[in-house]
C-alpha cells in the first residue's frame, strides 16, 4: 500500500477551492500506472505547520494499492506527484509557502529509505496530526517501520494540534 498525504490551502489557478483541488488530485492518483485508489480518509481542516499566518489547510490521506506486477520506484512516484502538483498550479518558491496542492509520500508499505529522496517513511509524518489522523482511518493496521507504533498510537502521543474534521 502506498500512502499519500494530500493537502492545499489556496485556490488553484482554475479558481477551484482547496477541497475541490484535493478531490480532483485524488481522482488523478487513481490513474497512475500500477496504482489503484483503495481508500481516502475524511477531510480535515488544519492550521499550517509551522504556524505562519497562512489560511488553514484541507488535508487527507489516500491509500493506493500497488500492483505487484508493476514495479514501484519511490523516486518515480515522487516525480509523478510533483508533476501532478504542478498541473494543479503548485509553484515552489520558499519553504512552507501556501500551496494550491501538496502531495507527500507518507509510506510505501514497510519500506525504510534514508536516501535518496524520497525518505521513507516521511521523516515528519509521526509529528503531524494532519497526517496521522487521516492515516489511521485508511490504514489502521499500518505500523511505522522505524518507531514500531501505529498511526493511532503516534497520534495519541502528540501534543495538541489544531485539527478538525471538515
Amino acid at each position: 500500500m502506498a500512502l499519500i498525504g494530500v493537502g492545499a490551502n489556496i485556490p488553484g489557478p482554475d479558481g477551484f477551492a482547496p477541497l475541490e483541488t484535493c478531490r480532483r488530485a485524488v481522482a488523478a492518483l487513481d490513474l497512475f500506472p500500477g496504482l489503484r485508489l483503495h481508500a481516502v480518509s475524511r477531510w480535515y481542516v488544519t492550521a499550517p505547520v509551522p504556524p505562519s499566518g497562512q489560511p488553514d489547510y484541507v488535508n487527507a490521506v489516500a491509500a493506493l494499492r500497488v500492483d505487484p506486477d508493476v514495479p514501484l520506484d519511490p523516486a518515480d512516484l515522487l516525480a509523478r506527484l510533483m508533476r501532478l502538483e504542478a498541473n494543479f498550479g503548485r509553484r515552489r518558491s520558499v519553504p512552507n509557502a501556501a500551496r494550491t496542492l501538496d502531495l507527500d509520500i507518507i509510506a510505501i508499505g514497510g519500506l525504510v529509505r534514508a536516501a535518496p529522496d524520497p525518505v521513507l517513511p516521511h521523516p515528519r509524518a509521526h509529528e503531524r496530526a494532519f497526517v496521522l489522523a487521516p492515516l489511521a482511518e485508511v490504514a489502521p493496521d499500518w505500523v511505522h517501520p522505524i518507531l514500531g507504533r501505529t498511526a493511532a498510537a503516534l497520534l495519541a502521543g502528540l501534543p495538541p494540534q489544531q485539527i478538525r474534521v471538515l
